[in-house]
């Protein structure tokens, strides 16, 4: 599989997962939407580059990637990585980012319920 496909696939799967007509949703077992968006945020703070601020959960990171694009005389420095490897990418995150700030927007109402 291309990378686009799987990215893809990655979002039905995840789409289907978060859907109310779910089978976990059908069964009676719910879905935990609070326990979703604080693994959402965990995820991104794990995805930061550079110097990590002090809020940062996770403890045992430091900040890193502190030279990156320095031979370049390039200043890439801070930002996010996406998928794991050592590239950055801003459509990815501008997607992801988007599509988050959205469903607040939409569902304001289900997450402050959630609060």
């Amino acid at each position: 599989m291309g990378r686009a496909p799987q990215e893809m696939f990655l979002i039905f799967i995840l789409l289907l997962l978060l859907s109310p007509e779910s089978g976990a949703a059908a069964a009676g077992g719910g879905l935990n939407y609070r326990e979703a968006l604080n693994k959402d945020i965990i995820f991104f703070e794990g995805q930061r580059s550079g110097n990590l601020p002090s809020s940062n959960c996770m403890t045992w990171r430091r900040d890193f990637a502190l030279s990156d694009g320095s031979l370049q005389h390039v200043d890439l420095v801070g930002g996010y990585y996406d998928a794991g490897d050592n590239v950055k990418f801003n459509f990815p995150m501008s997607y992801t980012a988007t599509m988050l700030s959205w469903s607040v927007l939409e569902y304001c109402y289900k997450m402050k319920s959630l609060a």
